[in-house]
């Protein structure tokens, strides 16, 4: 079995895109979800023959696992966001280290294990699964904790539990440390779920960027994974051949 993908719609609501248009799209070059859309618009989705492959399981980004002091905060978002998750299918709820804040790496881990470890217990009553996604600090999230693989790994490692993954997102990880396909080699058990854009300027996945994603998706194919593989690039032309190509490059089936 190999993976399926899906396309993050926050890439596309800005852009006066007919939204019937842009589901009949997705949906006929062959992706099976969307990702990341608004609860309000999930049955417009589904009304297209597609799923929910990802949603938040708390915001913003920046106030994430690695501070006590959000806890409260994320728990009560958490509640809400497995109750959405249980009634539209969604398989993965993605989760923020939040930003260091001058808190040091182990420190932050420590943190982000134990608040992790809470919330993993709620995921696997429900059957979800919390993916903790890795971000570049360099360009697009400054000061965010879990910005290399290591740090992440070393978190959902010691929740321990089979509802506790990464999101890798693979634009944001070649800025921070390159070296993608033999990552994904040696880390594959730890991730649930994975996202796209071109390097640089997180465009589209085409040749005019230096990561082959095509090899890219044979290695994640070759770990066995089934998840999704979510679309997150910027579109800069025609949004419809973007991501009819993108489809095409990362079609493993």
């Amino acid at each position: 079995m190999s993976f399926a993908q899906s396309v993050a719609w926050w890439c596309y609501e800005q852009r006066g895109i007919d939204e019937n248009e842009l589901l009949r799209e997705i949906k006929s070059i062959g992706y099976s979800a969307v990702e990341l859309a608004p609860p309000h618009k999930f049955s417009l989705v589904r009304d297209h023959g597609l799923r929910i492959a990802a949603h938040q399981l708390h915001v913003p980004l920046e106030q994430g696992l690695s501070h006590p002091k959000y806890w409260d905060d994320i728990q009560r978002q958490a509640d809400a966001s497995l109750r959405l998750a249980q009634e539209w299918n969604i398989p993965c709820l993605i989760c923020f280290s939040g930003n260091r804040e001058g808190l040091d790496d182990q420190r932050g881990a420590e943190n982000a294990i134990q608040h992790l470890t809470q919330l993993a217990e709620s995921a696997e009553s429900a059957g979800i699964t919390l993916v903790l996604e890795l971000l570049n600090s360099k360009i697009d999230h400054p000061d965010y904790q879990c910005d290399h693989t290591a740090w992440g790994v070393q978190v959902v490692s010691a929740v321990n539990s089979p509802r506790a993954r990464l999101l890798y997102d693979i634009y944001h990880m070649q800025v921070m440390e390159g070296d993608i396909i033999q990552t994904i080699r040696d880390n594959h058990q730890w991730i649930a779920h994975y996202h796209t854009a071109g390097v640089p300027g997180r465009n589209e996945i085409d040749v005019s960027q230096e990561l082959n994603y095509s090899a890219i998706c044979r290695a994640i194919a070759e770990t066995g994974f089934s998840g999704y593989l979510g679309q997150e690039f910027l579109p800069t032309g025609d949004w419809k051949a973007a991501l009819r190509q993108a489809f095409d490059a990362c079609n493993m089936h």
